[in-house]
Order: structure tokens, then C-alpha cells, then sequence
């Protein structure tokens, strides 16, 4: 009998290794095939390891985006990337915002083939980006150009007599903090503003004009805040082809590039704009109002983020 429960017990315990062995067997494959796909497949910025068409996406309202800026410099660096899609599809934002994406794309098209493929919208800033590129491409009823700048302000005056609420100020020079939305605007300050606008349209209209190789008066004919169609983009020399991924893959086939390799998106892997217009809280409200998590910014959706626009603005909608 002692035998017998000495045998029981010892069987329960080589089962209990054998347990123990089988889920740390399992659990050493799990973590390898997860390094293997690391290694194979993605980096910090959902690169890969093998060489690729690196594909970012540009959406949305247009800002400064220092994370946007690091990712295009890595791919830029990257050995792997034998060239690039810039996946475009934004009314534009902020017009130092796409000067800065701008400048980005040029250096990393010194370096690697670009092109831009425009999906349902590319207009002011966000045309300004696609035209960084070597060749764009967008659909046939993609809504391309909005070439122009503005600055808004709202005026309150009337509402302020209505309440009853007046605002005294002393300042340096008149046209210091203007134009205010708590004065009547003057000549004087709406020329300030029109001298600062067209200072700024002139440099948009001249980088239009060298990118896409037109005349400055060629581009002026189009540059009055006029929207294209893609078929009318193409005509009026605004981008190169109608199309999508396929045609912007075999242009870069044209530049060298194996027409074979897997086209792979770098995406934005952390949050940024605070916790206001973080993804966690953006993918809560999205839940929250009924919309697909992965379908698109919530904000973008709402507008909400074009609220907070500061400074010059190229935008088709603001």
C-alpha cells in the first residue's frame, strides 16, 4: 500500500514538471516567433528589416509634427526603404506645418524615390506636401489644390454691446495685438494682415511653380483658391497621373525600384498632442460616439482639431 502511494505521488509530481516544461516550451516558441517577427517585419516606427516600399500616411489637419518629422527621417536613413508613397489625404492646416513636412520630404527625396498618392482630398497644406514629391498621383475624383493662405478672426464687438461688456487696453503702437476680435478692425491693421498673407502666397505659389515645373503666371491662374478634380488636376499640370497605389508603385519601378517588394506602413506608433488629442482618448470617443476605431481620427471627423489652428493657415475648410 505504501508502494502504491509512493508511486501516485511521484506521478503527480512528473506530471506537474511535465505541465510546468510544456508551458515554458510554449511560451519560449511564442516569444521567439514574436522576435523573428519583430526582426522580419518591424522596427519602433512599423518599418521592417527586409527591404521595402516604405509607405506614410499623411491625414488630417496639417501641424507642426515633430513625430512625423522623426519618422521620415528614419525612413530617409533606413537601408531597407528603396522607396517611398506618401499616402495624402487632408484639407491642409497650418501653413508653417506644411513647410516643415515639406522641407522633410525634399531631403528624404534626395535620397530615395517619392511619390505621392492622393486619396480623397489633398488641398492647401496638405497639396503643398504632395507636391514635395517626385510624381503624384490621385484618383480621378480625388479634390486637389486650394493653393492659397488666410488668417480668420472673429468679431465680437456686437455681441459685447449686447452684454453690456467693454475692453479697456493700453498698448505700445496701434497696431500692437491686432487684429483683435474685441475692436473693429481698421485699414491699417487688414493692411498689416494682407502684407503678411501675401508674403506667405507668394512663397507657396513659387514652390508650386518649381515642383511642378510651370511658369509663376501658370500657377497664379490656378492659385485663386480654385479645388480640382483629379482628371482636371492633370490637366491643368497639378499632379501627374490618376490613379492609386498600383500606378505610384510602378512609377517607382521607373526609378529603379523592384516593383515586387511588399509596400509596408510606417505608422505613428505613440500619441502625440497632449492628453486632449491623445489616441487612447480619441479611440474612447470614438467608441463612445459609434464610430470604428481605426477608421479615421474622431477629431478629423468632428473638425474639432481645426479649431485650435493658430497663425497662417492653408486650409481648404477651416
Amino acid at each position: 500500500m505504501i508502494s502504491r502511494a509512493d508511486d501516485l505521488i511521484d506521478r503527480r509530481r512528473l506530471r506537474r514538471k511535465l505541465t510546468f516544461w510544456r508551458v515554458a516550451a510554449i511560451a519560449v516558441i511564442a516569444l521567439a516567433l514574436v522576435a523573428i517577427s519583430a526582426w522580419l517585419y518591424g522596427d519602433e516606427f512599423g518599418g521592417a528589416a527586409v527591404d521595402h516600399i516604405a509607405k506614410v500616411r499623411i491625414d488630417g489637419t496639417i501641424t507642426e509634427d515633430d513625430e512625423l518629422i522623426e519618422r521620415l527621417e528614419k525612413i530617409r536613413k533606413s537601408p531597407r526603404v528603396k522607396g517611398v508613397i506618401l499616402a495624402v489625404d487632408s484639407p491642409g492646416g497650418t501653413t508653417a506645418g506644411g513647410e516643415a513636412t515639406f522641407d522633410e520630404v525634399r531631403k528624404l527625396a534626395g535620397d530615395k524615390p517619392v511619390v505621392a498618392q492622393v486619396g480623397t482630398l489633398a488641398a492647401s497644406a496638405g497639396y503643398m506636401i504632395a507636391s514635395a514629391a517626385d510624381h503624384i498621383v490621385a484618383r480621378k475624383s480625388s479634390i486637389v489644390g486650394s493653393i492659397g493662405v488666410l488668417i480668420q478672426y472673429p468679431d465680437v464687438t456686437g455681441l459685447m454691446d449686447k452684454i453690456g461688456v467693454k475692453l479697456e487696453e493700453v498698448k505700445s503702437a496701434p497696431l500692437k495685438a491686432e487684429p483683435s476680435p474685441f475692436n473693429p478692425t481698421t485699414d491699417e491693421e487688414r493692411a498689416m494682415v494682407r502684407k503678411l498673407i501675401m508674403d506667405s502666397y507668394d512663397w507657396f505659389v513659387g514652390i508650386v511653380a518649381e515642383r511642378r515645373a510651370m511658369t509663376k503666371p501658370q500657377v497664379l491662374a490656378l492659385a485663386d483658391g480654385s479645388i480640382f478634380t483629379g482628371r482636371q488636376a492633370v490637366t491643368n499640370g497639378l499632379i501627374d497621373e490618376v490613379g492609386g497605389e498600383d500606378e505610384a508603385v510602378a512609377w517607382l519601378g521607373t526609378k529603379g525600384v523592384d516593383t515586387k517588394l511588399k509596400v509596408v506602413e510606417w505608422k505613428d506608433t505613440g500619441g502625440h498632442g497632449g492628453w486632449l488629442f491623445s489616441k487612447a482618448l480619441v479611440r474612447t470617443a470614438s467608441r463612445l460616439l459609434g464610430l470604428p476605431e481605426n477608421s479615421g481620427d474622431v477629431l478629423d471627423r468632428l473638425g474639432a482639431d481645426r479649431l485650435f489652428l493658430d497663425g497662417l493657415v492653408s486650409v481648404w475648410h477651416p
